[in-house]
């Protein structure tokens, strides 16, 4: 079963507070939304900026994400991201 992000529950928005805040874009929070791409179309998401949001998603959350859990597709678009985070709470 595919966890989806539900953004009446909070989660996305959460995500997406976490990732404003790690990639410093909070001029342009209003305009994001589940179906934002990230990973290879948002320039300040480039490899170290994912390993920072990965440690901020796990200490908001409290949940690991282990080595062999990063793929494209998580990071694909904040929807993707989110259902992620959603999965690993679950």
């Amino acid at each position: 079963m595919t966890a989806t992000a539900d953004p009446t529950t909070g989660s996305l928005a959460e995500v997406t507070d976490v990732v404003v805040e790690t990639l410093g874009i909070q001029d342009r929070a209003g305009n994001l939304d589940a179906s934002t791409p990230l990973f290879g179309a948002m320039p300040e998401l480039d490899s170290l900026a994912v390993l920072e949001l990965v440690s901020a998603l796990e200490d908001r959350f409290d949940i690991v994400v282990g080595d062999e859990e990063f793929g494209g597709e998580i990071f694909e678009t904040l929807g993707s991201l989110a259902a992620f985070v959603d999965g690993k709470r679950g």
